[in-house]
Formats: structure tokens, C-alpha cells, sequence
């Protein structure tokens, strides 16, 4: 056991007065609080006495710098304590409340009747035990403690800085909301709720970590999304045993179907728009304190090709820019995998005069077509991620630049091919036309299997690696709904939000594969006058010319 535990594992039951305790309840003490920390000081209640509950609190926060317990007097007569995180309340608020506590008559010191009518803060609530105060005072509340009462005071004056709202960095769009998720938890909440103004809109508040105790909440909609799917995300989230939770990216490896699929199972937004228009649809999101991402799940192989500007845009030029984005990601996917088949094993399809000219430019290489493909590959994904990692003013810069010189260098060495540089090129590009980043990643690792395999089968390995990677999305799952749904298995009256993006007015139901407790998205009252009279009524407004011509 370690000197930690051991030295809370005496103060604890000198607090519960069990000095004397038998020695397998000593052990199961012991093992719970190296585990459940917070959990068994919820069971350890306040003291009626003041004194005991400082020397308590000192005890645990020993060596703690930034944890401020502030000693005063109200009435001139009663003890009292205000317990703070220095850096996280609001330094005006609390200097308010120690002045209103501290000019109190002596009738209006008792700690129900203080928190009812005298103290100058919004948000209050009563603590009976360590963990719960605790928990808030170090996620940046204020606790008071008065002499006499075994009950403490939460006073909600979280001051901390934090970042202001701004436009997300991930999923910038020409037309739509600019505002994205901040690292406040409540912020983001703000955000959403601002979106959707209805108390149909459930968050239920959760705490994971062992040592981080880190706040999330789990939002959906209640008259929307299943039960069973709400309680099944619950579920997961709550057999999470972990020392910390740092980023929403825990949660999502922790709690999705497949650990081993490279297709991300859960959506990851920095938007509240899409987090309300997937609040809409039936699904459940997780806001994590801490990290602008919020969690979607279920997630659909469609949905990676789908952008928030879509709905914003007219449909037909988000049905064109679909069919662009599926073209492209099957190009990411396999054109350094056709380049090499082809020139390897396949000469004949070439026309002559393009086979001459691919013959005439890798003549000198001295590498075969898949060494150049390969080396290329991993070139261009080290200049990427240079470009990322590097200071914004410079990164973009260092990794164009270094494409180009390299490419170009490369070329005049001898080492690779021109077709080559310019097959690397198209298929960079292609995997930045891909709008959920997670998907891309996953297509940008499977290129390499799909090259290795048309580099020793040809067209048939490319193939066989395609009906596998089919095989695996038939089979995968996002919280019980299949990975290729309305696709596999087929959903007719889904496929308007697919490959097309047909009007609004003809979505008039929320997508079938997602089952939920209202399919219907909006009434079709406007749909029929549309289709019936070829547009809406214009009847009862009144033009200039019409009203000369019926003077005349």
C-alpha cells in the first residue's frame, strides 16, 4: 500500500472515529481508495465542528499551493471558512460574498437560512459529505463552512479564463455558422441549447476518471432518440475505469464497437449546428469538459461524406459536390494501387502513345513503380504532418514548398518518375476532399494495402482488397446499427440523402435506419403545394404591372 493511501486511510477513520477498525475492513478501505478516491470520501460525511473539517481538509490537500482556505467571522462571533481553487472562481463574486457574510446580524446566521435569502449568488446547493465538496470545489466552485453544522454551502462563482468563441478550425465552411466548441464544458452546452429551445433537449451530467474526475454529458433528445440507445451509451460510459480522461478521443476508443476497424465508429465535430442536426435525427452526443470536440455515435460510412454546408447550400450543388467527394475518395484510395498495377502487370491497357510516354520517363528510374510509389507516399504524409505540426505562419508554406522541391528534385535525381509525382499529387488532393477528417485518415492507411496488393496481384489484388474492405463495412456496427446503412442493407427512401441532396421539402422524414420515436421531420403540406402547383402560392401578392394592365 502506498504512503499516500495509507497516511488517507488513517486520517478517514479517525474521522469516522473507527481508529480501532478490524484489519479486512482496514484492507477493503485501503483498496477502494486507491481506486474510488472520490467515491469513498462521498461516504465520509462533514464534521458539525469547524476545526475538524479544516484539519481534514489540510490533511488532503497538503502541499497544495493553490488551494485557499480563507478563515473569517461572521456576526464578530461564528467561525467560518470559504474553500477555493485560486485561478478558478470569480475574484469579484467571492469578495462579494465575504462581505455580505461577514455584515450579518446575528438572526440570520443559520447556514439554510443564509443560503436562501443572503447569499449574492445565482447557483447554490448543499454538500453533506467530502466528496461532493470536493469535487466542486476543485472544478472551480466555492465552498463555505460554518461552526455548528455539518453541512456545507456550494457557491457557483466559476471565474476561470477560458477561450472565447470562435470559428472551428476542422469544418470551415463558406456559408453557415461560424461559431465552434470552446474547452468550457458549459460554454458548449450554451451553444447547443441555444440551437435547439426546448426542454425536449436532455443532458445528463456524468463524471469519468479516476484522478481527473472529468465532466461530460450525454445529450439527446427526448422525444427523438430510443431509450435503448440512450442507456446503452450510458451504459459503456459508466464501465469506464480509468485514472484520467483527458480528451473526448479516450471516450471514443473506450466506448466504440470496434477498436480495430480504422473507420471511425463515432462522428467528432467542433460544430454545434451538426451536433443539433444530429441531436434531430435521434442520435446521441457527448460533450466532454476539457476539448472542443463533442462525440455523435451512431456514425455511418455515408455520413463521412457529408458536410454541414450541403443543407446550406442549394441542393443542386451539394449533389454535385457529393458525387465529386466520392469519386475523389475512391481515387485517394486506389490510384497509386492502379499506377503500379497497371505499369507492372497490365502495359496493354495503356494507349500506345501514353504507355511510351510512361515507358520513356521511368526508363532511368532505377527503382520498380511500387519503391517509387512507396517512397513518394510516405514522403507526402511526412510533409503533411510537418505542415501541421509546424507554426501556423510557416506550416502551410514549409509543406507546399517542400512538395514542390522535393518533387522536382526527385524527378532530376533520377529516383522517381514525373507520371509518378503527378499520381501522388492527385491522390493528396483527393484525401483532402474528404470532410470528416477521421474517414480520411482511415482511406490514407488503406492505400498502402491496396498498393502493396496491385504491386504483386495486379487488378486482381487491388480486387480481392476491395471485396474485403466491403466484407469489413458489411459487417461493422455503431452502437447496433450497420456501418453501411441506408446502403447495406438497403433503405429506398434514405437514398435522397446519399449520393443526392434532394430538396428540403422532399425530406420531409428523418432517416429510416435510425430508429426513432417521431419519424416525421416536418409536415408535407408545403411538399404537395410544390409539386402539385409547380411552386408555392404567389396568388396574394400584388405586382405593379398586373394592377396597370387591369386599369387599362
Amino acid at each position: 500500500m502506498a504512503f499516500g493511501t495509507k497516511k488517507l486511510l488513517d486520517l478517514v477513520l479517525r474521522h469516522r472515529g473507527q481508529d480501532h477498525a478490524e484489519d479486512k475492513e482496514k484492507k477493503d478501505l485501503a483498496s477502494s481508495l486507491d481506486y474510488h478516491f472520490i467515491d469513498e470520501l462521498k461516504r465520509t460525511p462533514l464534521s458539525p465542528s469547524l476545526d475538524d473539517n479544516h484539519k481534514f481538509m489540510k490533511q488532503i490537500f497538503q502541499d497544495c499551493s493553490d488551494i485557499i482556505v480563507r478563515e473569517f467571522h461572521m456576526d464578530s462571533s461564528i467561525p467560518a471558512l470559504l474553500v477555493f481553487v485560486d485561478g478558478l472562481v470569480n475574484t469579484q463574486l467571492l469578495n462579494q460574498t465575504m462581505e455580505t457574510l461577514m455584515l450579518l446580524s446575528g438572526d440570520d446566521t443559520g447556514i439554510d437560512r443564509i443560503m436562501e435569502t443572503t447569499l449574492p449568488v445565482s447557483q447554490t446547493e448543499m454538500a453533506d459529505n467530502f466528496g461532493d465538496m470536493l469535487l466542486s470545489v476543485l472544478g472551480g466552485d466555492a465552498c463555505l463552512l460554518m461552526d455548528g453544522n455539518a453541512k456545507a454551502v456550494l457557491l457557483g462563482i466559476r471565474g476561470a479564463q477560458k477561450r472565447s468563441v470562435g470559428e472551428p478550425e476542422t469544418e470551415t465552411v463558406i456559408r453557415g455558422p461560424r461559431e465552434g466548441f470552446v474547452e468550457n464544458l458549459r460554454t458548449n452546452t450554451a451553444l447547443i441549447r441555444l440551437k435547439l429551445k426546448t426542454p425536449r433537449l436532455k443532458m445528463k451530467s456524468m463524471t469519468v476518471g479516476r484522478e481527473s474526475n472529468t465532466s461530460l454529458v450525454v445529450v439527446y433528445m427526448d422525444d427523438l432518440a430510443m431509450p435503448s440507445l440512450v442507456e446503452e451509451v450510458v451504459k459503456r460510459i459508466e464501465k469506464i475505469d480509468i485514472d484520467a480522461i483527458l480528451e473526448s478521443g479516450y471516450i471514443e476508443e473506450l466506448i466504440q464497437d470496434d477498436a480495430y476497424s480504422p473507420f471511425p465508429q463515432m462522428q467528432n465535430t467542433e460544430r454545434p449546428d451538426v451536433v443539433a442536426s444530429a441531436l434531430l435525427a435521434g442520435r446521441v452526443a457527448i460533450i466532454v469538459d476539457g476539448t472542443p470536440f463533442a462525440l455523435l455515435a451512431p456514425f455511418v460510412f455515408v455520413q463521412i461524406m457529408q458536410a454541414s454546408e450541403d443543407y446550406y447550400e442549394r441542393y443542386q450543388i451539394a449533389t454535385l459536390l457529393r458525387w465529386l467527394r466520392y469519386l475523389f475518395m475512391f481515387l485517394s484510395l486506389t490510384t497509386p494501387a492502379l499506377y503500379v498495377a497497371i505499369t507492372t502487370f497490365h502495359q496493354d491497357l495503356l494507349p500506345t502513345t501514353l504507355m511510351l510516354s510512361v515507358a520513356a520517363a521511368r526508363e532511368a528510374i532505377p527503382f520498380p513503380s511500387v519503391v517509387e510509389a512507396l517512397i513518394m507516399e510516405i514522403t507526402f504524409e511526412a510533409l503533411r504532418e510537418a505542415g501541421i505540426r509546424l507554426p501556423k505562419a510557416v506550416g502551410s508554406a514549409v509543406s507546399i514548398l517542400g512538395a514542390l522541391v522535393v518533387g522536382q528534385a526527385a524527378v532530376q535525381a533520377g529516383i522517381v518518375s514525373a507520371p509518378m509525382v503527378i499520381v501522388v499529387s492527385i491522390t493528396g488532393i483527393a484525401s483532402f476532399t474528404i470532410p470528416r477528417f477521421n474517414g480520411a485518415i482511415a482511406v490514407r492507411m488503406l492505400r498502402f494495402p491496396f498498393l502493396l496488393s496491385g504491386a504483386i496481384f495486379g487488378f486482381y489484388g487491388i480486387f480481392i482488397c476491395m471485396m474485403i474492405l466491403l466484407g469489413h463495412l458489411a459487417n461493422l456496427r455503431s452502437f447496433g446499427v450497420p456501418y453501411l446503412s441506408p446502403l447495406g442493407p438497403l433503405s429506398v427512401g434514405d437514398l435522397k440523402d446519399v449520393l443526392l441532396r434532394t430538396p428540403l421539402w422532399n425530406m420531409r422524414d428523418r432517416p429510416a435506419f435510425m430508429t426513432v420515436q417521431d419519424p416525421s421531420r416536418m409536415s408535407d403540406e408545403m411538399a404537395h403545394e410544390i409539386a402539385n402547383d409547380g411552386g408555392m402560392d404567389g396568388s396574394r401578392i400584388e405586382h405593379e404591372h398586373k394592377s396597370s394592365e387591369e386599369g387599362k
